[in-house]
């Protein structure tokens, strides 16, 4: 009896590390998304101080990234996960690696707006650079929510929106290499821009990646380099075989 009622204190204990686990993620998640917001005000705004501010600003991301694979560390080397408990610490490290390096493309993107500020007479896609990112602020905002409740289907959907923002980038990549071709004296601005937009552009791969994570953490399924509609077709197979046997 003894035994039981110290093998559920453990368990209780190790219950409230992987929610405590969660959490964190879920802090450095917020952190990330409000770096990101600031740098796409900075660049879309001309705001070169804000742009400054965002890329001075990444420290506080890299030290929350260091403590909580640290605490993964811990944990499985204490407690020996298995199963779903030992996905979740998976798809944790996985996670702040991507929030991370969303962290460095914001801080690349608060640096460019710097540059960009100087002169807004000159015609630039703004407002095309501002609508892609608002596209990958919603897919990051999306994943985030989707590893906080679990939710595949909502993990898909951030997955499916990455083909849009690649469209978006591509047509952003195309003005302004008609622009710097109008005129050679706008090529550094223009290439600024470009960069920026591919800064955009690579934190949509970030968002769906995290997407990914999600889909690996409930189902146990690397649906990486896999076709969207095999996916979701397994997936719904899946839910079906589950329902036809309750």
């Amino acid at each position: 009896m003894e035994s039981e009622s110290f093998s559920h204190h453990i368990s209780r204990r190790f219950n409230a590390e992987l929610e405590h686990l969660r959490s964190e993620v879920l802090r450095m998640g917020g952190l990330v998304e409000q770096h990101l917001d600031t740098a796409v005000e900075a660049i879309t705004s001309g705001d070169s101080e804000m742009g400054l501010r965002v890329s001075g600003d990444d420290f506080k991301i890299n030290r929350l990234e260091v403590s909580i694979d640290e605490e993964c560390s811990k944990l499985l080397a204490t407690r020996m996960p298995a199963a779903a408990d030992l996905r979740l610490i998976v798809t944790v490290i996985k996670i702040i690696t991507d929030l991370e390096r969303v962290g460095d493309e914001a801080s690349k993107i608060g640096y460019l707006a710097s540059h960009l500020a100087a002169d807004r007479k000159l015609y630039a896609p703004y407002s095309e650079l501002k609508a892609l990112g608002e596209h990958v602020q919603t897919m990051l905002h999306d994943a985030l929510d989707a590893f906080s409740r679990m939710d595949v289907d909502d993990a898909l959907a951030v997955i499916e929106e990455d083909k849009l923002v690649d469209e978006e980038y591509d047509q952003i990549t195309r003005q302004c290499i008609a622009l710097m071709m109008e005129d050679a004296r706008t090529i550094r601005r223009f290439m600024d821009v470009t960069w920026a937009a591919r800064a955009l552009e690579r934190i949509g791969d970030h968002a769906k990646n995290i997407g990914e994570y999600v889909v690996y953490l409930v189902h146990g399924r690397d649906i990486r380099h896999t076709e969207r509609e095999v996916v979701r077709q397994e997936l719904d197979a899946a839910r079906a075989d589950r329902t036809a046997g309750t």
